[in-house]
Formats: C-alpha cells, structure tokens, sequence
C-alpha cells in the first residue's frame, strides 16, 4: 500500500487500540485520566505524544495478568521475561495474536531471504521466552521446515547443521561466534556448511560483528528486532537486499523515538529511546511502550512504505557513566573487534576504586593468540578506548572459553561497584 493509505490504516487501528486498551484494562484506564485524555482525543496519528507511556514496571506492578485485556477462556498463551531483576513482566495471545505472530515472523524470515522450502536451524530458546516459539510458528507458517533445537548442547549444534543442511539459523549473534568457535574446534570449516542467511536478535549487534560472522561463515547476516512486552521477536526486519536497518511492520507497531530524559518526541532522523504501540494485539494492547533501546527513524528503502529503524546502538539502562562520560557496551565491542588477536567475546566490570567508579574489559584471546601477545593487545585496546571513548579502562586478556557463554542474551555488564 502507498504510505498514505498506511497512515489511515494505522490511525484506524491506533484508534481502536486506545479504545480496547482504555475500555478494557485498568491500569490504562486510570492512567489516560490521570494525564487528562480520552481514546476519542486521538484525531490524529500524532495525537499519540498526548497519552502516557508505559514502562516494564507497569507491567511488574500489574503482573501477573493485570494489563490483559480479554478474558482468561480467549487466551491461549503467556510467555514471560526472565524475571532476573524482578517480576517477570507476563505477556498473553489470543488465537488471532498467535496467528498475527506468526505471519510477521513469516514476513521477517522472507524479508531476510528464507523461502518456502527452507530448512531453519532455530537455535533460539524455548519455553518461556518468546524467541524459540515465536520463530517456530513463524518458520512453519512461511512454509518453511522448522528444525526446533533451542539453544545450549553446542557441539550437538554443529553436528546438526552438518547433518540437517539448513538454509537458514536463527540465534542471538553472540550465540553464533560460539557456534563458530566450536565449527573450528572440531576442525570444520565454517564456509563449508549449507547454512545462506543466519537471522540474528535478541541483543544489540555491531557492523564489526556482522562482517566477522559473514566472512567467517560466507553468509548473509541480517538483523531481527523484537521485545516480548511488544510481540516478541518480528516486529522489524532486515532486508537482505539493503543490510541497511530495519523496517518496522508499521500496519502493526506505530513507533515513536523520543528524548530519553525528558519524553520530548523526536523528529526521524534524531536518535533517541524507542517507544512502541501496538494496532492489532487483543489480548495485550501495549502504549507507547519505552523499551530503553536508543535508536533512529529513517525512511524505508527495500520495503519503501515502512520506516526503518537504525541498528540499535545501546540501551537507556545498559549506559554507564564514568566521570561523566557516557559509555554503552557496544562502543566497546566495535574496539575489541578491530584488535587483533582478541575474539568478540568480552565482559565490562564496574568496580569502586577509592571513591571513583572504574571500568574494566575482561576479554578472551582468539584460539591462535600467543600467549607473549596477549599483554601487547590488552594495552592496544586500552589505548584505543581512550581515543575513541574517552575514558580511561583496566584490560585483561584472559585464554579462550573463559567467560561464561550465553544460550540467550549475552550478560555484557557486571555492576560489582560497592555503595
């Protein structure tokens, strides 16, 4: 459809959402009177910016099925977060979601060069975490063969994609350089595998980490984007033609980048915290959901009527403050890339020193580093943080499969500061 038929479809559905939201859920109720507005205020799409947000604490505050906004007989699943700073925040579907769902996975995977008759290695988890499931039904709606392997039993992984020859494999990027590290334990070169286009989220990922996964495995690298509180994983996707950002499924998810501090909205082109709201979810409508991930509106380029949306370069709650810097994680995972004989997996450490907060890098040596070299390369990385960065950190360069790996979203900060 052309954008201007997009708009009327999504002022349509937003103003639906407003209504289902506000008639049926009542925190959303006492929420839009406390700001003073009403469903019927939204006359426009950006009448949006009137209404209030709402933050994962909402969703801890009303856990654990508060903010549904149907029945309990119509629905027919719940996943939930993790829950490992808190209450898990719990999210439901109705039959009509799971069908929605699964059609936008379905989209995504084709929009990223899976087809009909595609294998796809699903190495995301299971269970709970709307990963595994959501690119299971999505997988099979496409058409395509789901390989449901879920994450963990790495060397079984490997075995696997040899024997099954997919065409595609969906994990979080950090999950895939341990796949790669194991392809080369074994002896087994990773461009000899079947594996065209591996399909990656659940965490922020660099270029740099796109162009070692490319080149040491000769595949399309392309990024996924999704948060359960939203959907789940397909709510944008990278197309394999432009590799240039993600286009955001706009017919379902009207999104919003604001000033992360004060709540301004921001016009496309400026970074700031992405906010998102739901048009089609029954059993959960979310509003202007913050999910603390700073990113960019662009235009569309492959899928020209949808905005794409920049690769997410850090998180509102990942950004450490270091003597009044402003440092993200992935700031730092595009240094350990580019210097050598250091491998992308890494660990930042917040310690307290005296009375001042310090940083440190924990990362592993690659396989062929030898060992005379790794002093060399902890100081090359500390040296080019401060240029880039600014700030001043400790590095350890520690032997090869010493940090703990991840089967989800990789744990890249540790806050050991004493208070």
């Amino acid at each position: 459809m052309s954008v201007d038929e997009l708009r009327e479809l999504q002022l349509q559905r937003l103003q639906w959402t407003l209504r289902h939201a506000y008639d049926n859920v009542p925190h959303y109720r006492r929420a839009f009177d406390a700001h003073g507005v009403h469903p019927e205020d939204c006359r426009e799409l950006a009448d949006i910016a009137r209404f209030p947000t709402t933050s994962k604490a909402d969703l801890r505050e009303n856990y654990p099925f508060g903010m549904f906004a149907v029945p309990q007989d119509q629905v027919r699943r719940i996943h939930a977060s993790s829950g490992t700073t808190g209450r898990p925040t719990v999210v439901g579907y109705t039959e009509g979601d799971i069908d929605r769902w699964a059609g936008l996975i379905a989209r995504s995977i084709r929009a990223a060069g899976g087809r009909a008759g595609h294998k796809v290695h699903n190495a995301y988890g299971y269970g709970l975490f709307t990963g595994g499931l959501g690119a299971h039904y999505g997988i099979e709606k496409l058409g395509a063969t789901a390989i449901p392997v879920s994450g963990g039993m790495t060397p079984r992984q490997v075995q696997l994609i040899g024997d099954f020859e997919p065409d595609v494999i969906m994990v979080t990027p950090s999950y895939m350089l341990t796949l790669l590290d194991e392809f080369e334990r074994q002896g087994i070169d990773p461009t000899s595998t079947s594996l065209k286009v591996g399909i990656f989220g659940a965490e922020p990922w660099t270029e740099q980490m796109r162009s070692e996964i490319e080149e040491r495995m000769d595949m399309h690298a392309v990024d996924i984007y999704g948060l359960s509180e939203v959907m789940g994983p397909g709510v944008s996707q990278e197309c394999v033609e432009a590799k240039d950002g993600l286009h955001i499924w706009e017919d379902h998810f009207l999104p919003e980048v604001v000033d992360p501090l004060d709540g301004t909205p921001l016009p496309d082109g400026e970074e700031g915290e992405l906010l998102f709201t739901s048009l089609t979810k029954e059993a959960l409508p979310i509003i202007r959901y913050r999910t603390r991930d700073l990113t960019t509106l662009l235009p569309g380029t492959a899928r020209p009527s949808m905005r794409r949306m920049a690769k997410v370069t850090g998180r509102t709650d990942d950004m450490i403050i270091l003597r009044g810097v402003n440092v993200f994680p992935t700031q730092i995972e595009e240094i350990v890339l580019r210097t050598p004989g250091l491998s992308p997996h890494f660990q930042l450490v917040l310690t307290t020193r005296g009375r001042m907060d310090a940083l440190g890098v924990r990362v592993e040596a690659r396989t062929d580093t030898p060992a005379e070299r790794r002093d060399g390369a902890a100081a090359e990385l500390a040296h080019a943080v401060k240029q880039s960065v600014g700030i001043s950190v400790t590095c350890e360069v520690v032997d090869p499969d010493t940090l703990e790996r991840s089967i989800g979203k990789l744990q890249r900060l540790l806050d050991r500061r004493t208070t």
